[in-house]
């Protein structure tokens, strides 16, 4: 993988508490060693305590930062109860919170059931708030400020087929990240979200572009850039927004995805597939009509 400097100067998250779900495996790992690097005391939840602790292990390993992984459900309100007192108890307190937690896969709406539904909308929104709500309410209690930090995707906004369960989900927490913007502000609690296109990981990306599917459908060419997102630089948009360096940021959702949707999004971006000759003809073709007129 492609390795660059990091984009914030060193020791920038230095004093900071920083927990992020999901953060033993994939993208949640990348911008949690991230944090790491650049100083933050780190706190990893996941299901899978052996990969969990494996995780911390080789974080704490390679940056020397205190690491506590705790075994977190974030569907589950006990299991985040535990994790902040967990935090507290290990670091004082957090400083912020990345919801990155998730899970998704790709199907024919028909054919799901209603649990498939809530298996993707309890881990995604229900997760995401239970862990807002339980962070926000201790930082409003002891009047400290926080950051929440979420990621979300670029369908939130738009829908998409085939991952509908994961549309309804993201689409909510991207309401509540706007919501909570405005009405926690005056606690000093900032939330901002991302919306990362193509990142390839190993779980996810089988998931979602499974071996029958990858001869058929290419991410490099969707993305104008022609190629797909490094870890690294989702690392340093995650750092940037979660740092005292973004502070005046509040509600945003940033896209980081080599303009992939907004080719998507351009009515005739499909035009790109022409070829130059073609284009004499289409020319001459155009400018006939408009004699004829």
């Amino acid at each position: 993988m492609h390795s660059q400097a990091p984009m914030m100067r060193e020791n920038a998250l230095k004093g900071k508490t920083i927990v992020v779900t999901g953060g033993g495996t994939g993208l949640g790992k990348s911008m949690a060693t991230c944090y790491a690097k650049l100083g933050a005391n780190l706190v990893i939840t996941g299901r899978r305590k052996e990969v969990l602790d494996s995780a911390a292990a080789e974080i704490a390993d390679l940056t020397k930062a205190e690491v506590l992984p705790v075994s977190c459900d974030v569907r589950s309100e006990s299991d985040v109860e535990n994790l902040v007192r967990a935090t507290g108890e290990k670091f004082g307190k957090a400083d912020g919170l990345l919801n990155n937690a998730a899970g998704n896969f790709i199907s024919p709406t028909e054919r799901l059931s209603t649990k498939a539904f809530s298996v993707i909308i309890d881990i995604v929104l229900k997760g995401t708030i239970n862990c807002t709500m339980a962070f926000g309410k201790q930082w409003i209690e002891n009047k400290t400020p926080g950051t929440v930090l979420n990621i979300v995707t670029t369908y939130a906004s738009t829908g998409s087929g085939y991952v509908v369960p994961s549309a309804c989900a993201k689409a909510g927490v991207l309401a509540m990240t706007r919501s909570l913007a405005v009405e926690w502000a005056k606690y000093n609690i900032r939330f901002n979200a991302i919306a990362p296109g193509p990142f390839p990981t190993k779980g996810a990306w089988d998931r979602l572009v499974p071996e029958p599917l990858k001869d058929k459908i290419s991410m490099e060419r969707r993305i104008p850039l022609g190629r797909t997102g490094r870890h690294e630089e989702l690392a340093d948009l995650a750092a940037y927004l979660i740092s005292d360096y973004s502070a005046y940021i509040n509600g945003e959702v940033v896209t980081i995805d080599g303009g992939e949707w907004l080719k998507g999004a351009g009515q005739f971006n499909q035009l790109e597939a022409v070829p130059e000759p073609m284009w004499d003809v289409i020319e001459q073709t155009i400018r006939g009509k408009k004699g004829g007129n």
